[in-house]
């Protein structure tokens, strides 16, 4: 896995650990667009690599408090470490370990649907990047998301539709849901799952869902649409032929995300 995360043939470390800075103007320039600001405002992150720089940064441009959530984070110390040196009160050096502030940044090593229904703090804002097309539970991490949003939280999510080998965006369509989860699923999973039907998740939750294009590879699917397993074809080439998108969530449906029958 270390091997492939250098070459940017297969599988890239996350936005937010390589750009943190870039990754938060990006977040802030969407919420920006639709006359939303981030200003006292308590951001959960879903997925953050181990890396303290997207919490930092978010901080540092109006966050009242930030919540970084990824039961797969191994923590980078020596970044960490470095970011702590040039940064404060956000983090702190205890001996060798560097450690989040708790007034400013909590740290959540497990899944978001094991806290959700015992969780206390709502949020104002949610935002993920390349998260969303790894999960197993697409429907019930939304669920969960949805009972920790406060009445007027706006979500954002990068949603990355390509295999992430990606020279091939189309290739994982292509084969059957037994080849694929037998032989060829990577280890960090791809759910395969279109941006309809995202959409379709996202609106059992949230009264608003919209969402938008941000690349499509037309020549790429058509190179594979021959190939391509009919479940992941929505009969419109334009919109098959998506390979990322951005989807903005806000009012979460209260009775729907609190049912909890999917997390």
């Amino acid at each position: 896995m270390r091997w492939m995360l250098k070459r940017s043939d297969f599988i890239q470390q996350g936005f937010e650990t390589r750009e943190p800075e870039i990754a938060a103007d990006r977040y802030i320039q969407a919420l920006n667009e639709v006359g939303r600001d981030i200003s006292g405002g308590s951001v959960l992150v879903l997925g953050y690599g181990g890396f303290f720089g997207l919490g930092v940064a978010l901080l540092s441009k109006g966050a009242r408090h930030v919540t970084l959530c990824d039961p797969y984070a191994k923590l980078d110390h020596n970044a960490n470490r470095a970011l702590a040196d040039s940064t404060t009160p956000y983090l702190q050096v205890i001996g060798r370990k560097t450690v989040v502030n708790p007034e400013w940044i909590t740290l959540i090593h497990k899944d978001i649907q094991s806290v959700a229904p015992e969780f206390e703090q709502s949020f104002d804002h949610v935002f993920s990047s390349s998260v969303y097309e790894h999960l197993e539970n697409v429907d019930g991490t939304t669920a969960a998301l949805a009972h920790v949003s406060s009445s007027g939280c706006f979500h954002l999510h990068f949603i990355d539709l390509r295999d992430h080998y990606f020279r091939y965006p189309f290739e994982m369509l292509c084969y059957t849901d037994w080849v694929w989860r037998t032989f060829l699923n990577p280890d960090s999973n791809l759910n395969r799952l279109r941006a309809w039907r995202y959409e379709a998740v996202f609106r059992k939750y949230f009264q608003n869902v919209k969402w938008e294009t941000l690349e499509s590879d037309l020549k790429g699917f058509r190179d594979a649409e021959k190939r391509i397993h009919p479940e992941f074809r929505s009969g419109e080439e334009q919109l098959d032929a998506i390979t990322r998108i951005l989807v903005h969530a806000s009012n979460p449906l209260t009775n729907a995300s609190k049912a909890g029958r999917d997390y």
